[in-house]
């Protein structure tokens, strides 16, 4: 497959196959929010933890398992300079990082205002972590608004309606980020891309993209979103 024919929309298929047919140093951006490697159980018994350990085993049974790390070298493979944003959960960070030690590093933080209630012995979920590293020469655009590490919301459970996604992030957040870092007609990519939020983020600012995604439906779903479509739209609408 060709470059020309994976820009601008968002293809179906095996990330760790398709990044091959991208060329070196063809790309400005990768943000993605990979697969969270999420360990199960040891919650305990009372109805909150079996609600969590359910949803684990259900919502998330696609999404929990990791990623093998020898993608991060496509990474910096296919990329001009390191300028990569990776969400990802704790159990993934110190692997990450210890991935991109000879590059500056920032951990951004998106703090919820209403996360799930934790249950017996553990902190609440309040917090996702998002690593971004670059080397230098990347520009990073004026704007104060832009420059924050932190950004606070409600879980944007509207979201997870329209698209299906678990972990669908704030698309107002995605665009901040990308803003930031990249310039008009810059191409970005998503290797994970889920419900598709890295490309609309994209596309609403002026942006190539490539995403790829591995799952049938949520890749229909993204792809009906970059046009304007709502996962839970029937056909008759």
């Amino acid at each position: 497959m060709k470059l020309e024919d994976m820009l601008n929309t968002i293809t179906l298929g095996d990330s760790y196959k398709l990044i091959k047919e991208i060329p070196d140093n063809s790309i400005d951006l990768i943000y993605t929010d990979i697969p969270y490697l999420i360990i199960c159980g040891g919650k305990g018994s009372s109805p909150l933890a079996r609600r969590i350990d359910k949803i684990c085993n259900t919502q998330l049974k696609n999404i929990k398992a990791g990623i093998n790390y020898k993608i991060l070298d496509e990474f910096i493979r296919v990329l001009k300079k390191v300028n990569i944003f990776i969400w990802c959960n704790k159990n993934q960070i110190l692997d990450i990082m210890n991935c991109f030690q000879n590059y500056y590093c920032d951990i951004l933080v998106w703090c919820k205002t209403n996360p799930a209630p934790n249950c017996n012995n553990n902190w609440i979920s309040d917090i996702e972590y998002c690593l971004y590293f670059r080397e230098n020469g990347i520009k990073l655009n004026d704007g104060y608004e832009l420059k924050s590490k932190w950004f606070l919301s409600a879980t944007n459970k509207d979201d997870k309606q329209k698209y299906k996604h678990p972990t669908i992030k704030p698309l107002e957040l995605v665009k901040r980020h990308i803003s930031h870092t990249t310039q008009e007609n810059d191409i970005v990519l998503d290797c994970f891309s889920g419900s598709g939020t890295t490309c609309v983020a994209a596309k609403e600012l002026g942006r190539q993209f490539i995403g790829i995604e591995v799952d049938p439906e949520y890749h229909k779903i993204s792809l009906n979103r970059l046009n304007g479509i709502l996962a839970n739209r029937t056909n008759k609408h």
